[in-house]
């Protein structure tokens, strides 16, 4: 049974071909004992109990129960029923009577619980090695960091003994681990996912993080998952629409090359340089941001007051008990007891003071992509230097909770030296749904086989969301497309992409006259007419009708029929207002013609932007 490939749709595909759940257990067991790594799990549940829950599950119905029979791994500072929570250390040892909520949102979902896994102890660190127990093996390479703190979740997943795993994320450690072990982390909005059942590490930025082997797999517990939970308040609700297409063109923040820092690895600043000639080729436009300033916030992590946060969340237990810890956990976190109350202030100020001159960065661009980590360090390495190497794979990373950011990491090839390259893709609180959207088709492009698994990335299209959720469609032509200069208008409405498409052949374009920003207009001919290229997007009712009244003359709107015989409002011109306008049909889509003015020479440019 050692075949059975544990990514969800292929799992749920044997099962549909009558693979009983028993043997997805089984296999489980199998690939654990041929892991060879003791390292991976703290505890593992009963094998009987599993088969028991497996059958328990009935016949296979993913429409009730949309993680039907998939299995899934826990990090160990999250609370499973009946299995001990140790956060990697046994002194500290409980085993609790309720689940914490997600684990108990997807047991109701289906998921099959394997087992805890191993971390960084009370999940302070990023390498992976601070744990009593054994060391996991990095999947990869055996000879670097697992990466932490969520180290055992990571390995499990990329190593196909479950289909996807929970960690914890404050300062990176749902992505650094995703990163050195080529699978996807993907990091929640702070608060979608409730902390309720979490030992905390710092409970004003904790989140529960997703490995998974693909995106929508990552996603689709995502889905599952997200609620405002009222036993924790740090919840909060936040949309978790389907992973629709991404828009055509999506401007992505990168460092500026002045403020990259790779701490002398090539090989890893080649590899992010070929991710980011990905992003271009799927028509992302590229924008180098300052970074200074998101480093500044990063360096608040370990000082003040989210170091006293720390301190706080396990005070009870170190005060009396912290010989027990492992000696670099302590060492940092016994650094709070030289601050004061002022200290924790003064972070606070700091961070307000940055998040709001961030704040218009942040907006500025759709999303960011960042390097995951910025070097690859040796088991030997850490070990050697444990404060300084960890502090380094955090560069990217912990910022990012406390801007109230979202991320996923995602693979993106293997560097010249044949280990691991991948990015994290970084946006606004909110914008879960469109950095999977774009680590999707980031991943697709990659064409690396999933984890260490050596299988197949299955083949994965862009996926449309329902139309039946109260909003309504509008299709836009000229200067609210995706990378335009209205399309923000969009954004500010809180439209969500939905497609990309064409109009039937019944319409013709023109550049209209004296426009700012320039602008086409949309004509229905019927016959003698061409079909264009639009956008359809997405607006709530209130948002809808706002729009159309802002919508200025000689344009309005009207339904517009597309090429697959469906039909959308749209914006369409009045015959009046296109006596000085000039036809542009030929082009097929105001997106062509604007890039076939700007490429060519300037003397011609001008004459062409004479009539704009």
């Amino acid at each position: 049974m050692s075949d059975i490939r544990f990514d969800f749709g292929n799992l749920h595909a044997a099962y549909a071909a009558s693979l009983p759940a028993s043997a997805m257990v089984e296999t489980v067991f199998e690939r654990i004992a041929a892991a060879a790594d003791p390292g991976i799990f703290i505890h593992l549940a009963d094998k009987a109990e599993l088969l028991a829950q497996a059958e328990a599950l009935g016949p296979f119905d993913p429409a009730a129960k949309p993680l039907w029979g998939i299995p899934f791994a826990v990090k160990d500072n999250i609370d499973v029923a009946g299995m001990p929570t140790t956060a990697a250390c046994a002194e500290y040892a409980y085993t609790p009577q309720k689940d914490a909520t997600v684990v108990a949102r997807l047991k109701a979902a289906g998921a099959l619980v394997i087992g805890k896994t191993n971390l960084d102890q009370f999940a302070t660190g990023l390498v992976g090695v601070r744990s009593p127990y054994p060391i996991p093996k990095n999947a990869i390479d055996p000879k670097l960091v697992p990466g932490g703190s969520s180290s055992g979740s990571a390995v499990a997943t990329a190593r196909g003994i479950v289909s996807f795993a929970l960690g914890t994320d404050t300062a990176g450690s749902g992505r650094i681990p995703a990163g050195l072990n080529s699978i996807i982390g993907l990091k929640p909005t702070v608060g979608a996912l409730s902390a309720a059942g979490v030992v905390p590490a710092c409970r004003t930025l904790d989140c529960i993080s997703v490995f998974a082997l693909t995106v929508d797999d990552a996603y689709a517990v995502f889905k599952v998952a997200a609620a405002k939970d009222e036993a924790d308040a740090y919840s909060r609700t936040i949309a978790a629409p389907p992973p629709a297409a991404r828009p055509p063109v999506l401007t992505v923040g990168v460092p500026a090359e002045s403020d990259l820092e790779f701490f002398g690895d090539d090989a890893m600043q080649a590899g992010f340089a070929a991710a980011l000639s990905m992003l271009k080729e799927l028509g992302c436009k590229l924008v180098e941001i300052p970074f200074g300033d998101f480093y500044a916030t990063a360096n608040l992590l370990y000082e003040g007051a989210w170091v006293a946060e720390r301190y706080a969340a396990i005070r009870g237990f170190m005060d009396t008990d912290e010989a027990a810890m492992h000696p670099v956990t302590r060492q940092i976190i016994a650094g709070a007891r030289r601050l004061s109350a002022s200290d924790a202030f003064n972070g606070l100020y700091a961070l307000q003071a940055l998040k709001a001159k961030l704040a218009p960065v942040i907006a500025s661009v759709d999303l960011f992509c960042v390097p995951t980590a910025p070097t690859h360090y040796s088991v030997d390495a850490v070990l050697a230097d444990p404060i300084v190497t960890n502090s380094r794979l955090g560069t990217y990373t912990n910022f990012v909770n406390l801007l109230d950011m979202c991320g996923i990491a995602v693979p993106t090839g293997t560097r010249g030296d044949s280990l691991p390259m991948s990015v994290t893709l970084l946006s606004a609180a909110g914008k879960d749904a469109l950095t999977a959207a774009l680590a999707r088709d980031l991943h697709v492009a990659s064409g690396l086989t999933l984890g260490a698994t050596g299988w197949q990335q299955p083949n994965a299209q862009p996926k449309a969301g329902p139309t039946e959720d109260g909003t309504i469609e509008l299709v836009v032509v000229g200067a609210h497309l995706s990378g335009m200069p209205l399309n923000g208008q969009l954004k500010l409405a809180g439209a969500s992409f939905s497609r990309a498409t064409m109009t039937s052949p019944i319409y013709r374009l023109y550049e209209l006259a004296d426009q700012i920003p320039p602008k086409p207009g949309l004509l229905r001919v019927g016959s003698g007419g061409a079909a264009i290229e639009v956008e359809v997007w997405r607006l709530s009712a209130d948002a809808f009708g706002r729009f159309v009244a802002a919508t200025p003359p000689p344009l309005g709107i009207g339904t517009i029929e597309l090429a697959d015989g469906t039909t959308a409002k749209g914006f369409l011109a009045e015959t009046a207002g296109l006596s000085a306008a000039k036809d542009i049909s030929a082009y097929g889509g105001w997106r062509r013609f604007v890039g076939a003015a700007s490429s060519k020479p300037a003397f011609l440019t001008s004459e062409i932007l004479a009539t704009e």
